[in-house]
C-alpha cells in the first residue's frame, strides 16, 4: 500500500470516485479504453500504471470482459447442482462463445441455473423462456424463496414506515454518542461476516482516533457461494442496513457512509439508492440530522467481480481506485483505512442487527442465544433442502434443526455441507448432529460458521473434483499480494486437476506441507482459509480420496 497514493485518491473526497468512473466507462463495451484510462490517470494524478493495473484485476472492467453479453454463475452451489452445463449450452444458441462470461455467485443457490444477462439475474425456470430473455426487458428475473424464523423476527421482521423506523434513531441522537455505544458493547453482537470480532470494539477503536474525517463501510460483496442473506437485507430490508451505517456513524464521530455492492447483485444497488434517497428527503440525511449537529451521508459504489473485496483491507484499496490487494496490518483500518483516515467496515448483517439493539437494548440481544454468540443468524439453505430458502434462527440452535426441520432434509442423498463459503469448512453429514449454530461449536469441532451458507455435495459429486474446484476458485480470486496464496493455490489446483485427469498420484506429506504453508504463510484468510475444508475433506472422506495419493 502507497500512503502517497492513498493520499491522491481522496483528494476529490468520495463522492468524485475514481473507481466509480471506471465502471461507468466500461458500461458500453465491458472494459475502459487505454485512452479513457490514462486520462483519469491524469485527473487523479496518478500513474497510467496504476488505473491500469486496477482496471485489468476485476472481472467487469479488465479487457478480457470487452464484448460479454450473458455470464454464467460458476458459484459451488450451482457447480454441484450439475445444472450450469445446460445453461452454457442454452446461452450458446444465442450468443458466440466468446460471448458468454462468468459470475460468482448470483445468489440463486436456493434454485440454480443462475445467469446473468443485460443488467438482470435469472434462475430456476428462467432459463425456458431464453428467447423472451433476449428479446424483451422481462420481468422473468423475479425469484422467490422462503423466509422465515424459526423464533422471534429480527432481522426478518417486516418494515413499517420511515418515521416509524427510525425513531430509535432519532431517540438515540439525544443522548451521548458514548451510552449508545455501550449499548452495542453491551449486546456483544460479533461480526456476521466470517471472523466474528465484536462489532462494538471495532467501533470504539475508530472512536477512539482523533481525526476530522472517518468513514464507515458496508461490505456489501457477499460473495461466498451458498450465501444469498446480504442480497436479501440489501433487496428487502434495505432501511435495517441503513439505520445500522448510521448509527455506526453516531457513535464513532463519521460523516460519511459507503455501501460497497457487488456487480453480481444489480437490483440491490437501485434498491439501496432509493431508500437513501428517502432517507434524504426525510431529512434523516445530510447536515446537522434533527439539529443534533451530526452530520451524515451515504455513496454507493457499485464492485467490479472480485471475491478478495470481500477482505476489508482489499476493499479499502478497491474504493480508493488501487488494486484490491490485502494491506499489511498493523495499521488497522480504525487507524489508517480509506484514504488514510480512520475507517471501520462491516458486513450488511452485522449492521441489520443494531436496530433492534438499539430499540429493545443491549441485554434483549444479550439474552438471546448464546453466552459468546448472542443474537440471531441468518442461515441460506440452498436447492438441495426440501425447503430451501433464508432461516432466522437463534445462535445455538442445533445444526440438525436447521437441516431437518426448516430445512426438511434433503431431496437426494448428500455426503457433506460446506458452511461458511469457500474458507468454510467441510462437514460429513454424520456431524450435523454435533453441531450447533454458534462460532464456538463450529470451531471446537474443526470447521468454521463464517457466513452460515449452506452449499450441499451431492453423493454423486467426487470429493477430490469438490477439491480441485476450491483451488480454483482460491487461485482465480487470490489478489497476488503473497507468495504462498498466490502460488500455493494454483500449485493445489494442479495437483488435484492432475490426480483427477491422469494416474498420477499425489504425494501426501507435499499436499499437507502446501496446505501448512498457505495457512501459516498467507496474509489474510484466503489463502490462510482454503487448507480447512481441503483438511475436512481428507479427514471424513479419505477412503474416497486415497486413490489419488501415495
Amino acid at each position: 500500500m502507497s500512503d502517497n497514493l492513498s493520499e491522491l485518491l481522496g483528494r476529490k473526497g468520495i463522492k468524485d470516485n475514481l473507481f466509480n468512473k471506471m465502471g461507468e466507462l466500461a458500461k458500453p463495451e465491458g472494459s475502459p479504453s487505454d485512452s479513457e484510462l490514462a486520462k483519469l490517470a491524469n485527473d487523479f494524478l496518478i500513474g497510467t500504471a496504476n488505473t491500469y493495473g486496477t482496471a485489468s484485476f476485476y472481472d467487469f472492467l479488465k479487457p478480457e470482459n470487452k464484448g460479454k453479453k450473458a455470464y454464467v454463475c460458476n458459484g459451488t452451489a450451482c457447480v454441484c447442482a450439475g445444472t450450469q452445463d445446460k445453461v452454457i449450452d442454452t446461452l450458446k444458441a444465442k450468443f458466440n462463445a466468446d460471448e458468454i462470461g462468468h459470475m460468482t455467485c448470483l445468489g440463486r443457490c436456493h434454485e440454480n441455473s443462475a445467469f446473468h444477462y443485460n443488467g438482470k439475474n435469472y434462475s430456476g425456470d428462467a432459463l425456458n423462456c431464453i428467447n423472451e430473455i433476449v428479446s424483451s426487458d422481462s420481468k422473468l428475473n423475479q425469484d422467490k424463496y422462503n423466509v422465515k424464523a424459526s423464533g422471534k423476527h429480527i432481522l426478518t421482521e417486516s418494515f413499517t414506515t420511515i418515521s416509524e423506523y427510525y425513531k430509535p434513531f432519532r431517540e438515540a441522537l439525544k443522548k451521548d454518542s458514548v451510552e449508545v455505544l455501550e449499548e452495542i458493547k453491551t449486546s456483544n453482537v460479533r461480526g456476521r461476516g466470517g471472523a466474528g470480532f465484536p462489532m462494538g470494539l471495532k467501533l470504539e477503536f475508530c472512536r477512539n482516533v482523533e481525526n476530522d474525517t472517518k468513514f464507515i463501510i458496508c461490505n456489501a460483496d457477499e460473495g461466498d457461494p451458498g450465501a444469498y442473506s446480504d442480497r436479501y437485507l440489501l433487496e428487502k430490508q434495505p432501511h435495517s442496513v441503513l439505520f445500522g451505517m448510521l448509527i455506526s456513524g453516531y457513535v464513532t464521530h463519521a460523516n460519511y457512509g459507503i455501501l460497497y455492492i457487488r456487480a453480481e447483485y444489480p437490483e440491490a444497488k437501485v434498491i439501496v439508492q432509493n431508500a437513501i434517497d428517502e432517507l434524504r428527503n426525510e431529512g434523516l440525511i445530510g447536515e446537522n440530522i434533527d439539529g443534533s449537529g451530526f452530520n451524515f451521508d451515504f455513496k454507493i459504489i457499485q464492485a467490479q467481480g472480485s471475491y478478495i473485496c470481500g477482505e476489508e483491507t482489499a476493499l479499502i484499496n478497491s474504493i480508493e481506485g488501487q488494486r484490491p490487494e490485502v494491506r499489511v496490518r498493523p495499521p488497522f483500518p480504525a487507524q489508517k483505512g480509506l484514504f488514510n483516515k480512520p475507517t471501520t467496515v462491516n458486513n450488511v448483517e452485522t449492521l441489520a442487527a443494531l436496530h433492534y439493539i438499539i430499540s429493545n437494548g443491549g441485554m434483549s440481544w444479550k439474552s438471546i442465544g448464546t453466552e459468546r454468540s448472542s443474537g440471531t443468524k441468518l442461515v441460506c439453505l440452498d436447492s438441495f433442502f426440501n425447503n430451501p430458502g433464508l432461516y432466522e434462527v437463534e445462535m445455538g440452535t442445533p445444526l440438525s434443526v436447521v437441516v431437518n426441520d426448516l430445512g426438511g432434509g434433503f431431496k437426494s442423498d448428500v455426503k457433506a455441507l460446506q458452511i461458511g463459503g469457500p474458507v468454510g469448512g467441510l462437514v460429513p453429514v454424520s456431524k450435523i448432529s454435533d453441531l450447533t449454530i454458534d462460532f464456538e461449536s463450529f470451531s471446537k469441532e474443526g470447521f468454521l460458521l463464517g457466513h452460515a451458507s449452506i452449499v450441499c455435495v451431492p453423493s454423486n459429486f467426487p470429493i477430490m473434483k469438490f477439491i480441485e474446484h476450491l483451488f480454483d476458485f482460491a487461485s482465480y480470486e487470490s489478489c497476488g499480494k503473497c507468495f504462498p496464496c498466490r502460488l500455493g493455490t494454483k500449485r493445489g489446483q494442479e495437483l488435484s486437476e492432475k490426480a483427477l485427469t491422469s494416474d498420477y498420484k499425489i504425494d501426501r506429506q507435499l499436499f499437507k506441507d502446501l496446505l501448512t504453508t498457505l495457512e501459516q504463510g498467507s496474509l489474510c484468510a484466503h489463502g490462510g482459509g482454503i487448507p480447512l475444508p481441503v483438511r475436512n475433506a481428507m479427514q471424513y472422506f479419505d477412503d474416497e480420496l486415497k486413490q489419488y495419493f501415495n
